[in-house]
């Protein structure tokens, strides 16, 4: 976490929580849902409007976190913002040399691999459980058929209890 935003949130200790307001998707990209936004359907449909800024974008990743519930928050200044989640905290990279890091760009070690009734691949890492990027499938194949990861069955519903995090908080 950003040291300015830890000493927002020692002056100004009070302000409430926000809901509703941030999403992350399957695909890695956050979304602004504004009242307009959450008014018209639960997410994603509609997602909201992507945030493209780079800046922001680095701010958001570097402030991610979790509570001892299993909310997934951006901790912007003193205010907490809970982000709602399409699928899992993490969606994963696998990289060409066959590393995995979030769509944060934290480094992760993969401890155990998970395949749904949907096929999706997630993987559960040292950060917490994340899914496997569409774009990456290739690369996640190789790692499986080469022994590497021996994905077990699991229901989409089943992820949040097991592995610990609130799809909406």
């Amino acid at each position: 976490m950003d040291d300015l935003v830890r000493a927002a949130m020692a002056k100004w200790p009070q302000v409430p929580d926000c809901r509703g307001w941030l999403a992350l998707d399957a695909r890695g990209d956050w979304y602004m849902r504004d009242e307009a936004c959450q008014r018209a359907g639960a997410f994603p449909n509609p997602k909201g409007s992507r945030v493209v800024h780079d800046k922001l974008l680095a701010f958001i990743a570097r402030n991610y976190e979790v509570d001892s519930q299993g909310r997934w928050f951006f901790q912007n200044g003193p205010q907490r913002v809970y982000v709602v989640l399409e699928s899992a905290p993490w969606v994963l990279r696998v990289q060409p040399d066959g590393t995995v890091r979030t769509h944060t760009g934290r480094a992760v070690q993969v401890l155990s691999a998970w395949l749904d009734e949907y096929g999706w691949l997630y993987l559960g890492t040292d950060a917490g459980l994340g899914l496997v990027h569409s774009q990456d499938m290739v690369q996640a194949v190789d790692r499986v058929e080469s022994g590497g990861w021996c994905p077990e069955s699991v229901t989409r519903a089943e992820l949040p209890a097991r592995f610990g995090f609130v799809l909406e908080p």
